[in-house]
């Protein structure tokens, strides 16, 4: 019993150094951001006949919802028609071929280059989707960019980004910002846009402005088709092939580019069992490009140290949520053993403290009403611990599985009810309310003997909580449209 409560203790004190460490990441980051946060970049514009050959590329499966929305929004952009390829990388298997196939049409019919292109096998998802396309395109075309089904690039998206990319040769990919389509729908969308709002305005800022590698985020950016072929194309061997390309352009001597003036706005996935396989598809993918790229970042003479240490911090992020989940099941058992009156707790409030600063930063550079959007943290905190358990189960998934199946995340537009894309089922609610349970015993056991400990564990009953009585309504309310129809 001796030895095991040695591990106990060992693992407690490692997860916590951990997530510490997390912590300090992303307070460089912070401070970093706040450096450079003044600094806004604006192409001078170019000629109409300066401009060079553009391609959209639009990877689509079974979106039909979006599609139609996708597609007109990209016909509208503001660019010289002569010089501007879109490309329908269509892989669906239901009614979104035909939609699709008249939308171009009627398109074509209007003077846009626009074509639907068809795969007899959907081999490597939306990686091999974009490499298709590529092989397809005219030698003309030096620029491609990317948009998922459920955004919509404004006119003058191309207008702003591809003069950086003329203009600087190096220039291997310029990425804009995310916005919000549904931001409004519930608090699982307010939560997700201030969270990805942390990412773009001080994340990625800090980031790019500091030389630090970073990534592009799978839509609402431009490649240059060079670089793209340079580093090895796009490849299907993880879950998250745009991070896997980031990297390795960015090893192959590529910049990149971020501009948070410039803004796509898409849409967040108003259920949480989609907000989940979401998140469950990158953890595991990060993992994957982690193993992958970690030792080539090592072993690159032209990676400075601290741009290995940071890539590192930002390839190893989703380690975070095994770390959660261990801390919440040791410490009730450290706390009866009195093994955690004898650590030291500092630790384990700091790594809760720079992740708050990071959003509520980047809620007060975006919105005048920042401090009521501010008031959602709680929430934010609740979504993010609260799906610990399925990321972890994502992350060891990415460490000792295979490849995996590419899920894509279902796409709603304004069609809530009904919705045949709708992820179905929510298998990890019950454990996730297991964990509620065992957080509230946690954290009465610590009332008795450490009451500062019961904070932290009463955050972990609400957070699993809230996620499981998330998905449970959301279960029963399926089972009665099933019902009912």
């Amino acid at each position: 019993m001796t030895m095991i409560l040695a591990l106990m203790t060992a693992l407690y004190v490692i997860c916590a150094v951990l997530l510490t460490i997390y912590a300090l990441g992303t307070l460089i980051l912070l401070l970093l951001y706040l450096l450079h946060r003044r600094t806004r970049l604006a192409a001078d514009p170019l000629p109409a006949d300066a401009l060079p050959c553009v391609a959209v590329q639009l990877p689509l499966y079974n979106e039909l919802y979006v599609a139609e929305r996708l597609l007109e929004a990209c016909a509208a952009l503001s660019y010289p028609r002569e010089k501007l390829w879109i490309q329908v990388l269509d892989d669906s298997t239901d009614e979104t071929v035909a939609l699709v196939a008249r939308k171009v049409a009627e398109l074509r019919a209007g003077g846009v280059q626009i074509t639907q292109v068809r795969r007899a096998v959907r081999s490597g998802y939306k990686a091999g989707a974009l490499a298709h396309g590529l092989t397809l395109l005219p030698a003309e075309v030096a620029y491609t960019a990317v948009f998922d089904a459920d955004f919509v690039p404004n006119p003058d998206f191309l207008l702003r980004t591809v003069p950086f990319m003329v203009r600087d040769p190096r220039l291997g990919m310029v990425q804009a910002r995310w916005g919000h389509l549904n931001r409004e729908d519930n608090i699982l969308t307010r939560w997700q846009a201030i969270a990805v709002d942390g990412h773009f305005v001080v994340e990625q800022t800090a980031r790019n402005r500091s030389g630090f590698m970073m990534n592009f985020n799978g839509t609402g950016g431009v490649w240059r088709v060079q670089a793209i072929r340079e580093a090895g194309g796009w490849r299907d061997n993880t879950l998250t092939e745009d991070l896997d390309l980031s990297y390795r352009a960015q090893l192959a001597g590529w910049q990149f580019l971020y501009l948070p003036d410039v803004v796509v706005p898409g849409e967040l996935p108003p259920d949480i069992s989609a907000f989940k396989q979401q998140q469950a598809r990158w953890a595991k993918g990060s993992i994957q490009c982690m193993l992958q790229l970690l030792p080539p970042i090592w072993a690159s003479a032209r990676v400075t140290l601290i741009q290995k240490v940071m890539a590192t911090m930002h390839l190893c992020q989703y380690l975070v949520h095994p770390f959660i989940l261990m801390l919440l099941l040791i410490t009730p058992v450290l706390l009866i053993a009195g093994s955690l009156a004898q650590l030291p707790m500092g630790t384990f409030g700091f790594a809760w403290l720079a992740p708050p600063l990071v959003f509520i930063l980047s809620q007060r550079a975006l919105y005048v009403d920042w401090k009521r959007r501010a008031l959602e943290l709680p929430a934010l905190v609740a979504f993010g611990t609260g799906i610990a358990w399925s990321n972890a189960g994502a992350v060891i998934s990415g460490l000792f599985g295979g490849r995996g199946e590419f899920r894509r995340t279902p796409k709603y537009a304004q069609q809530r009810t009904g919705n045949r894309y709708a992820v179905r089922g929510n298998r990890s609610a019950s454990v996730e309310a297991l964990l509620s349970a065992y957080a509230v015993w946690g954290a009465l056991v610590a009332l008795q003997l450490a009451p500062l400990v019961a904070p932290y564990l009463l955050m972990y009953a609400f957070a699993f909580g809230m996620v499981a009585g998330w998905g449970l309504r959301e279960g029963w309310a399926t089972r009665r449209v099933t019902e009912v129809s």
